[in-house]
């Protein structure tokens, strides 16, 4: 998993499908999901694909701010 559409790709395999069309309201979406997952049982803190995941959702949540904020300007 290296990318925002293979974290979405996962996430579908749970049943979770976005249909947001703002990038940064479905990274919000994806995290939150993936918090329920974890609370749920689904994954554990220690798992690999939720910490890749959570990984790729900061950096790409990143990405998108510094996009709109120098698009503001």
């Amino acid at each position: 998993m290296k990318t925002l559409y293979d974290v979405q790709e996962m996430l579908k395999k749970y049943g979770y499908i976005n249909l947001f069309p703002d990038r940064l309201d479905a990274i919000a979406f994806m995290q939150i999901e993936l918090g329920k997952m974890l609370e749920s049982g689904i994954f554990q803190k220690s798992d690999h694909d939720y910490l890749t995941a959570r990984l790729i959702l900061a950096r790409e949540e990143r990405i998108e701010k510094k996009k709109s904020t120098t698009n503001k300007k």
